[in-house]
């Protein structure tokens, strides 16, 4: 199918059929990834504009390598550096990028929504990289991504997420991917950080790791969101630890082939122990790789690129 919009701003307005679509022009952009020259043209004679007011390492770096590899011109626009810092409006900084012909916007930005009021005030692409606590799209597709590319489907797969739900937005993208693909979602953590209000999505809740990680085929771990916490949530980083810390004798109970999943940075010692991080059941790296390609597939689709079909042609 032909990629039908213009901007990426979420998963939960996506169709199963265009995540998919995202996900086949991804497979076909990581081959180019794999090559002595890791470029294509589709986007020459195009501007990428990364405007990144919330710190960031990968997927800043992602995104921009995504757009040199497709042959854009990309600018890293920085918030420390910038006008926010005299008092300038989202909204003129990026009508300002527009008027530099900024052909896609890639944002990433603390207040839920900000995505959603840039589409509406430039004519840009716009690429939502984090907004808030709201949704981080193009981490929710290179999970699925990764998932597909290891297991082979997501339908009928259990998918555990751990930790801190309530204020992630990788955690929320990543329930609508996967259930919109057929995965069976589980989530767990502290009784705090994952309300029971999250079964409205399809999911199912639960505060007891055993029981979550128990029959799980993916495992994917969340940091505390200790930025976007109003209060302290749970009593001690130990206690955290002890309950839904995923250590190595806890990962002996789970299924042999269980994927360890998680979006980055990692707190070692806390969600997850190092030998865990670093074992043989671990695809965080690939994840990393899997990004550059998900990222590559996102801003040629919003460009216009028409989907795998068109790039085999």
């Amino acid at each position: 199918m032909n990629w039908p919009h213009e901007h990426l701003l979420d998963i939960e307005s996506l169709t199963a059929a265009e995540i998919t679509t995202v996900l086949d022009t991804a497979r076909a952009f990581k081959a180019v990834g794999e090559r002595a020259i890791k470029k294509v043209p589709a986007l020459r004679g195009k501007t990428v504009v990364n405007l990144f007011a919330e710190p960031s390492t990968r997927t800043r770096i992602s995104f921009e390598l995504a757009a040199q590899r497709l042959s854009a011109d990309v600018i890293n626009f920085s918030a420390d550096a910038s006008s926010f810092k005299k008092g300038e409006t989202l909204k003129d900084t990026a009508r300002n990028l527009e008027a530099l012909n900024a052909d896609v916007i890639v944002i990433r930005h603390s207040a839920s929504g900000a995505p959603q009021f840039l589409s509406r005030v430039v004519q840009s692409h716009i690429v939502n990289a984090g907004d808030g606590a709201h949704e981080h799209p193009t981490q929710a597709l290179l999970d699925t991504f990764t998932i597909r590319e290891k297991k082979g489907r997501v339908a009928g797969l259990n998918v555990t997420i751990l930790g801190d739900i309530l204020y992630s937005r990788v955690a929320r993208s990543n329930i609508w991917a996967l259930t919109k693909l057929g995965a069976h979602v589980t989530l767990c953590g502290p009784s705090t950080l994952v309300p029971r209000v999250f079964e409205r999505l399809g999911c199912r809740v639960t505060h007891n790791m055993d029981e979550a990680i128990a029959g799980a085929d993916v495992i994917n771990l969340l940091r505390i969101q200790h930025e976007r916490q109003r209060k302290t949530m749970f009593p001690s980083l130990g206690e955290y630890t002890s309950l839904f810390g995923l250590t190595r004798a806890r990962l002996a109970r789970t299924q042999p082939d269980v994927l360890i999943m998680h979006p980055g940075p990692i707190n070692r010692g806390v969600e997850i122990d190092s030998e865990v991080a670093d074992g043989p059941n671990s695809v965080i790296l690939e994840q990393v790789t899997n990004g550059i390609a998900v990222r590559m597939a996102v801003l040629y689709l919003v460009c216009g690129g028409k989907g795998p079909q068109e790039l085999a042609g």
